[in-house]
């Protein structure tokens, strides 16, 4: 299947997409804020730069987009019909970098919680179980556990 756009206008659309202060970010910050939970946005000191860390608690947290880190099982963790090479070995590039520096992490002593874009689209009323998380009360590497959407 072609694009449906020329080369220059997907350029340009694809160069508009933010990669931080994404509004799942900001609904995951706004929902620490409301708990009173002091975090640091963007930290470029440790590995992978993590979206949000929670130094109290030694916990970083990856805000991840479904169809950019391929979340697995997820409705919206599609791959383009068109230059299907590419973006196959773009998003699976992601994906290898997220194992790595999750790693990394916890090699440092960080706990990672990965929040996937999903779980804030569809179900933000069960944010609590990031926060039990985050508190030591619930064991949880990623949010939601199972995409509440999957691809049939």
């Amino acid at each position: 299947m072609t694009d449906i756009v020329d080369r220059s206008t997907r350029s340009k659309m694809m160069a508009s997409i933010k990669g931080k202060n994404t509004a799942p970010e900001r609904f995951v910050q706004a929902e620490l804020e409301r708990r009173h939970m002091s975090f640091e946005a963007h930290s470029v000191e440790l590995p992978g730069k993590p979206d949000v860390i929670l130094p109290l608690y030694q916990v970083a947290l990856f805000v991840n987009g479904c169809f950019w880190h391929r979340h697995q099982g997820c409705f919206y963790a599609t791959t383009p019909a068109s230059q299907k090479t590419f973006w196959q070995e773009k998003l699976g590039e992601n994906v290898e970098r997220d194992v790595r520096k999750r790693a990394e992490l916890e090699a440092l002593g960080w706990r990672v919680i990965v929040v996937w874009e999903c779980g804030v689209k569809h179900c933000p009323d069960q944010f609590e179980e990031v926060v039990e998380a985050i508190e030591g009360e619930l064991t949880l590497t990623e949010w939601p556990e199972k995409p509440p959407r999957v691809r049939e």
